[in-house]
């Protein structure tokens, strides 16, 4: 890691290409080799997943030496910060000063209401914030709306029901590949009638979020 971060500094000096870059240029790079981790780790190889995952340390070491640059945050500070929180939100299997206990146990309901807790103290929460707090805007739309739901299971809003004639019947998806070509072909049909899926989608979870808070 140092020489990575040594590698990265040299480059920023170094390279007009790498000098140029900023916060604002580097998000569409970021997104981009997110996906294609999540593609790697679907149907890649191990070497193709580790391949991935160095591409997206590098916009993490990227982000992290353009604010030491300006005199911000470092690359250290990330990851201490990260540790910190992830002892802090997981109270089953660290004390408060970072030792490990001795017989760790939680039911998962119990660690995920911790975990919740914790988050919302950390963000200054005092008022009761909407259960969707959190899920980003930019998200794909199939990736929002599955946060939405799960969301609104876990605070206890009713959801809506699935499509009667695709709950029951011949025409169910049996697998999630099944499931796969029946949104495939929802996809064609949005198409076919000059409407935009991803839009959609996000209109239908926006009404959601909007009537349940």
């Amino acid at each position: 890691m140092e020489r990575l971060q040594q590698v990265i500094a040299q480059l920023r000096t170094n390279c007009p290409w790498m000098a140029a870059l900023t916060t604002d240029s580097l998000v569409d790079y970021l997104l981009e080799e997110a996906y294609e981790l999540v593609e790697a780790l679907e149907t890649g190889t191990a070497e193709q997943v580790r391949g991935e995952l160095g591409d997206v340390l590098l916009q993490v070491v990227l982000h992290a030496r353009l604010s030491e640059e300006t005199g911000g945050f470092t690359l250290a500070e990330v990851a201490q910060g990260l540790t910190e929180k992830m002892v802090r939100r997981n109270p089953h299997v660290f004390f408060p000063d970072g030792t490990l206990r001795s017989a760790p146990s939680a039911s998962l309901a119990q660690i995920e209401s911790t975990w919740q807790q914790v988050k919302q103290v950390e963000h200054g929460a005092a008022a009761p914030r909407s259960p969707y707090a959190g899920i980003p805007a930019a998200l794909p739309a199939l990736s929002r709306a599955g946060k939405t739901l799960d969301r609104a299971a876990r605070h206890g809003r009713t959801l809506p029901p699935p499509p009667a004639v695709l709950a029951t019947g011949p025409a169910a998806p049996r697998t999630q590949e099944d499931f796969g070509e029946l949104l495939l072909g929802l996809v064609r049909l949005a198409r076919s009638s000059g409407w935009d899926a991803e839009q959609a989608l996000r209109g239908a979870v926006r009404r959601f979020q909007d009537g349940e808070t």
